[in-house]
């Protein structure tokens, strides 16, 4: 009793002096140290807007005015011009910790203080003029915007506020394209319905822009390499029709002879350069296309190399096509840089083109380690080693060796107090060939198997599982999948051939006995074929940089439904059970997952994540259960970091402390997931990297499809379905150093979707038991 006291007393006394210290920071002025004769500027005030134009223009316009005049004052909220998070902590370190020139003071300094944003700095002059002429790029020629500063209570601190006044904005009347060459004005008009500026449009500067390089584009696509976007001029006229531009584009009056030369392809020469800089020494020519090498013979396969480049001598040259030809030779994978170089033959309208490509080293390795520490006290070191032989038999192809282990022991108690004490591990091995293109039959034209991002995969693997006192399990098998991208966007994934065969190698007393009170169980781990097709479809706009950026995967896998058909031609109903393949039962089901991110980026020092997904699997005809190895589960570094990996469900079920059924592996056939998390800067450039934060909050659970006995309260229902989900929040940090990130979250559990004995939502017996923490490698989303 007297130590808990004086631990309470201890306690008391911490929070007194972290409250005094909170307070003498409080008192502390953020503007005493500034600079002679500087104003600190503390955010907007308001923006006021007049004749505000409601069309989508207008809308667009405001957007772009009122960025131009925004500027993020010290400690903003979420990057916010006019909401500041009230503890300036990042002024008071500048303030208090400026006149210490070394030592800790001065680091403190250097890693926590932030420079003032003064008026002179945010330049509130040059923005409004700055946001004039956007208001006229845009089309409201007679718009303006002015401001004002708005004192605060702070004599040395302000506030501004801006006025903008739209006007009416000017709309094209005609467009007329004029002094075009004859060759050049025929392809403007073939593409005319093309065009990005019609009659009643809004005037728009950026869209005036967009059309230019639209016909450079054209242009270069079809022959005219020299070309640029500084031979198009526009000329307006505003007076023949009041609010209503009149518009010219034309070719400026010294565009160069060459830009309006139309050239064809000559030959093409490529420089194998070693990755030791061995010159070439050999060479091969084959109808204008040379290959010069060192060595015997070329450290790439001739026909490799001539199918990535995507025209032939004496075609029109297109800048589309070189385009593709350079993302076929880097998507290779076997080169560290490809140079291309173009000349025009004296006289003549031939361009000859040769390029420099020098190899990358051969090999490629990784080695990745992981230490979790779970609120189930269960701990373990894992470990994943990849290594890579690029330009595999001279073909471009990458052979892939991936080595994988992990160990986790458990002892002490688990989130409801419970006692148990288990050692398991997983090994795993998988050798790969990647070819980065579509390998078929019939796919013979140069263009389509290399025009967009392609490969095929054939793989196989063979992966140990092995769960102390229970049970050892092997699986292994092999896949042919291809993947296919018809737009930067979009993303098509095929698997045509999945084999893949599980194997109970033994099992203990404790765990047939277990396998008897839940027979669902059992079948899940017996032996069987799973021989499947899957296809995934994924979009992803992350690589457009936008605020909002966006990636959703849908996958879809049928399972034994092939082969049952092929049954089915020999007279076997296809809904007909036990059936064998090669003497072993194979796995029938249809199982369907999707997965939604959405990252908003405020900027680069706050963002807000979220991921929402779900996943049902229906086993049906040979095998009414799922196999084991396909079975969705939650819990984990990745998933909801309150609990361990497949220690929460399926549903309400718990396993009993009577019939020792803790073995952790709690799967189902529905899962529900989302999580979301606010990312934020900590410390930039910190020993090489960035130090960020994040917290969080997850929740989900698994769920059977069906009625089981073994496992009440498992199977999905509505009723209890929101007490059905497991919730959990915390907080980590992520040292970034581009291109590694180390993680280490810290998962606090809030519910629990099983019967603890402790009432209310928060159901956690005891807040230690409740904590997970992990260290992983990449962000969990």
């Amino acid at each position: 009793m007297k130590q808990r006291k004086k631990e309470m007393k201890m306690r008391i006394n911490n929070i007194f002096v972290a409250l005094i210290a909170v307070l003498g920071f409080a008192g502390c002025s953020t503007t005493k140290n500034l600079p002679e004769g500087e104003t600190l500027y503390t955010g907007i005030k308001r923006i006021e807007i007049n004749e505000k134009d409601e069309s989508a223009n207008g809308e667009k316009t405001i957007e772009e005015v009122t960025a131009a005049v925004s500027v993020a004052p010290n400690n903003s909220f979420l990057g916010s011009a006019k909401y500041r998070i009230p503890i300036p902590f990042g002024l008071w370190i500048y303030n208090n910790f400026q006149k210490y020139e070394k030592g800790l003071g001065r680091w403190i300094f250097r890693k926590m203080a932030a420079t003032p944003v003064t008026v002179s700095s945010v330049n509130p002059d040059t923005r409004v003029k700055i946001a004039s002429n956007l208001l006229k790029d845009y089309g409201y020629f007679n718009g303006n915007v002015t401001y004002t500063v708005d004192s605060t209570r702070n004599p040395r601190a302000v506030k501004l506020s801006y006025q903008i006044d739209m006007g009416k904005p000017y709309y094209i009347d005609t467009v007329l394209y004029e002094g075009f060459t004859g060759r050049a004005d025929s392809l403007i008009r073939k593409h005319f319905d093309e065009r990005l500026i019609h009659r009643n449009d809004n005037f728009d500067v950026t869209r005036l822009n967009e059309e230019r390089e639209r016909l450079v584009t054209l242009f270069k696509n079809n022959g005219y390499y020299f070309f640029r976007s500084e031979y198009i001029t526009f000329l307006a006229d505003t007076l023949m029709r009041p609010g209503y531009i009149n518009l010219k584009i034309i070719p400026k009056s010294n565009t160069p002879k060459e830009a309006k030369t139309k050239y064809i392809i000559g030959k093409t020469d490529i420089n194998l350069i070693g990755y030791n800089g061995e010159q070439p020494d050999d060479s091969i020519c084959a109808r204008d296309f040379t290959v010069h090498y060192f060595g015997e013979k070329p450290e790439l396969r001739y026909g490799v190399l001539r199918k990535r480049f995507l025209y032939r001598s004496g075609e029109t040259y297109s800048q589309l096509r070189m385009n593709y030809t350079q993302e076929a030779l880097a998507r290779l994978g076997v080169f560290k840089f490809n140079e291309f170089q173009y000349t025009p033959r004296n006289g003549s309208d031939t361009l000859d083109i040769k390029v420099n490509s020098m190899f990358d080293l051969p090999y490629d390795s990784e080695l990745e380690f992981n230490l979790t520490t779970k609120d189930t006290k269960q701990t373990g070191p894992g470990a994943k080693f990849n290594l890579s032989r690029k330009n595999f038999m001279r073909m471009g192809a990458s052979l892939n060796l991936e080595l994988k282990g992990s160990y986790e022991w458990q002892t002490s108690s688990t989130v409801d107090g419970r006692s148990s004490v288990m050692n398991s591990y997983e090994l795993g091995a998988a050798l790969s060939l990647d070819f980065p293109r579509l390998i078929l039959p019939w796919i013979k034209n140069r263009i389509d198997p290399f025009r967009f991002p392609s490969n095929t995969n054939f793989k196989v693997y063979a992966e140990q599982i092995n769960r102390a006192r229970y049970f050892k399990m092997l699986s292994f098998g092999g896949t042919v999948s291809y993947s296919f991208q018809p737009k930067r966007s979009i993303k098509h994934s095929v698997t045509p051939l999945n084999l893949a065969f599980n194997t109970l190698q033994n099992s203990t007393d404790e765990f047939n006995q277990i396998a008897a009170q839940n027979p669902m169980l059992f079948y899940s781990l017996s032996d069987q074929f799973i021989p499947s097709q899957s296809y995934t479809l994924t979009y992803d706009n992350s690589f457009r940089k936008r605020k909002n950026r966006l990636w959703w995967e849908n996958s879809l896998t049928s399972a034994g439904n092939v082969t049952s058909l092929i049954y089915a031609a020999f007279g076997q109903k296809f809904t007909e059970k036990d059936k064998k393949l090669l003497g072993t039962p194979f796995a029938q089901f249809l199982k369907y997952s999707s997965e939604v991110r959405n990252t908003i980026w405020f900027n680069d020092m706050h963002q807000l994540a979220f991921r929402a997904m779900g996943g049902i699997i229906w086993s049906y005809g040979n095998k009414t259960i799922a196999p084991y190895t396909e079975q969705f589960y939650v819990g984990g570094a990745n998933s909801i970091r309150a609990f361990t990996i497949r220690s929460i469900g399926p549903g309400r079920y718990r396993p009993s402390e009577s019939n020792t059924y803790s073995y952790v592996d709690q799967t189902g056939d529905i899962k529900l997931e989302a999580n979301m998390e606010y990312r934020f800067r900590i410390l930039s450039k910190f020993a090489g990297g960035n130090l960020n934060g994040a917290v969080f909050l997850d929740a989900g659970n698994v769920w059977l499809l069906r009625e089981d006995p073994a496992r009440p309260d498992a199977q999905f229902t509505f009723n209890h379905f929101f007490d059905s989900i497991a919730l959990g929040t915390g907080a980590g940090i992520r040292y970034d150093l581009d291109f590694l990130v180390l993680r280490l979250d810290l998962g606090i559990a809030l519910h629990v979707p099983y019967d603890t004995g402790k009432k209310g939502y928060y159901n956690i017996p005891r807040f230690k038991d409740g904590m997970g923490l992990h260290f992983a490698i990449g962000y969990p989303f």
